[in-house]
């Protein structure tokens, strides 16, 4: 048994693994919003993925807030109730729509980067028990008796949940806007 860490595992990994970068070489981030291709999707992609940056953020600093004394315990029970559940539906239909119908498109125009998309896949599933965690942790904190130690430990279990989504985020964008550049997907 070896210690050696996989590349494909989501909560360890700090980016895609070298083989699957070779299209963003082509198409590097800095030169995404320059090029004439995008918008339309590319443009779409993001900004759906900012929402859940988005999302995110604003749960954790409600959190802290909560924790510190400076928002109503009732008024943020019902935004996290509000933004969680709107955090897992969107990011479920959105991992659908993915899997189903543009990841098979792109892998079509791109099958050297078939590995990338199973890899993208996997941490679909990954994140589904991730976002089952989530789910535990913000009904726990809005059951919970005290509002700051319920904060607390939602704020606590958010981060590394966070961490994986973001890395998630940004393989994805790493691997598929370049190919919505290169084969100018609408």
């Amino acid at each position: 048994m070896t210690d050696e860490i996989s590349d494909d595992d989501l909560t360890r990994r700090d980016g895609l693994p070298k083989g699957l970068v070779t299209l963003l070489e082509a198409f590097p981030r800095a030169e995404w919003g320059g090029d004439p291709r995008f918008g339309g999707l590319a443009a779409f992609w993001l900004d759906r993925h900012l929402a859940f940056r988005d999302l995110m953020a604003r749960m954790a600093d409600d959190a802290e807030a909560v924790a510190e004394g400076r928002m109503d315990p009732e008024a943020w029970r019902g935004r996290l109730a509000r933004m969680g559940n709107h955090l897992v539906q969107d990011l479920l239909g959105h991992h659908q729509i993915e899997d189903d119908a543009y990841f098979p498109q792109m892998q079509r125009l791109e099958p050297r980067l078939t590995r990338g998309f199973d890899l993208l896949e996997a941490d679909h599933h990954a994140l589904d028990g991730l976002l089952r965690g989530f789910v535990a942790g913000a009904n726990d904190a809005l059951t919970a008796t005290a509002a700051r130690e319920g904060a607390l430990r939602f704020h606590a279990g958010l981060a590394p949940f966070a961490r994986s989504l973001t890395r998630h985020l940004e393989d994805e964008e790493d691997l598929i806007i370049p190919v919505i550049l290169k084969h100018g997907m609408a």
